[in-house]
């Protein structure tokens, strides 16, 4: 028998100021929906039903940028994306532009078991969610207050609001990036134009391997605060937001854009198939030597009971649970 192992992030680049309850809220939600994973895990699950149901927790939490809590399109409204995939025969499900199913994940689970396909978008995925009888609510369900805030200071800065936060080289109090606000930030720290006390929520995802040594590998997300309508990033493509197979499941999180074009998930196996690489070299690897000057981070687990992490900015919202006995929620280094 295999041993079972889960790891999940709630995303990449946190910022170094993050209130301490903020940071205590975050870790009580990873630990929650790695516990529900850990019983699942315990109970004979097998991996795919587990990676649906630990995000479906992370989608229905409003703390973590998926489902309730997405960040908004410059439109004010929520389009979430999601995808799933079963290392057993690789087979996957994946939407876009989702507005209002209560669990992407979960519809993406019934691309992949349900249709012909492997990826469905906007209409046609909300048509398809509409037949299959899965939770439909408003899009307002999905909107906080605290994301109507972010917006609207995004907007006011002309910036995309995205999904890590990092400190510039050299960046000092005087120091804000081109079309930023001209008043000083206090700690010097900017991420994409914005002072970094902006804090936005973060895409979710899980990576599995039950006890018969099958890989699976879920993430969700709303995406970019103050996106342009019909932006589709890295989460719901296979292969760069997430992949699984024979050999590992992978999430990741971060800079969209940059996960897309060095198919981030998808190199982690290949560096493990191809260079022979163990897992937590593989994602080292990858991470350090592939992302460009893209900031992410990923979460990993080998068809042997192995965890492993990377990222390349500060901070990322994560835990992981070993059969052995091992288990760990984090934030920082």
């Amino acid at each position: 028998m295999a041993r079972w192992a889960i790891a999940i992030h709630g995303g990449a680049g946190v910022d170094p100021n993050l209130p301490e309850k903020s940071q205590e809220e975050a870790k009580r939600v990873l630990a929650r929906c790695l516990q529900a994973g850990v019983d699942l895990l315990r109970s004979g699950a097998p991996a795919v039903d587990v990676v649906e149901a630990v995000v479906r927790e992370l989608e229905t939490d409003p703390f973590f940028n998926s489902g309730r809590g997405s960040a908004l399109t410059r439109r004010g409204t929520v389009e979430m994306e999601a995808s799933i995939m079963d290392g057993r025969g690789r087979r996957c499900g994946a939407v876009s532009g989702v507005s209002t199913v209560k669990n992407p994940v979960s519809l993406a689970r019934r691309v992949m078991d349900k249709s012909p396909h492997s990826y469905l978008a906007f209409e046609g995925a909300e048509e398809f969610a509409r037949e299959q009888g899965l939770e439909t609510v408003d899009n307002n369900y999905f909107i906080t207050e605290d994301n109507i805030g972010m917006l609207k200071l995004a907007k006011e800065a002309g910036t995309i609001l995205f999904d890590y936060r990092i400190p510039l080289p050299g960046a000092d109090s005087c120091s804000l990036q081109a079309g930023a606000d001209s008043n000083h930030n206090r700690n010097g720290m900017v991420m994409n134009g914005l002072p970094i006390s902006i804090y936005a929520p973060e895409t979710v995802g899980c990576a599995v391997v039950d006890s018969n040594g099958f890989c699976a590998a879920a993430t969700s997300t709303g995406g970019l605060m103050n996106k342009m309508t019909g932006r589709i990033g890295d989460s719901p493509l296979i292969g760069s937001g997430t992949y699984a197979c024979d050999a590992c499941a992978v999430s990741c999180t971060g800079e969209g854009e940059a996960i897309i074009r060095c198919t981030l998930a998808r190199d982690v196996a290949a560096v493990m198939e191809y260079k022979g690489l163990p897992l937590q070299e593989a994602v080292d690897y990858c991470v350090k030597e592939r992302l460009d000057e893209g900031f992410a981070g990923l979460i990993a687990v080998s068809k042997t009971g192995e965890v492993a992490y990377g990222f390349n900015c500060t901070g990322m919202f994560r835990g992981c649970a070993t059969e052995d006995g091992f288990m760990e929620v984090g934030i920082w280094e």
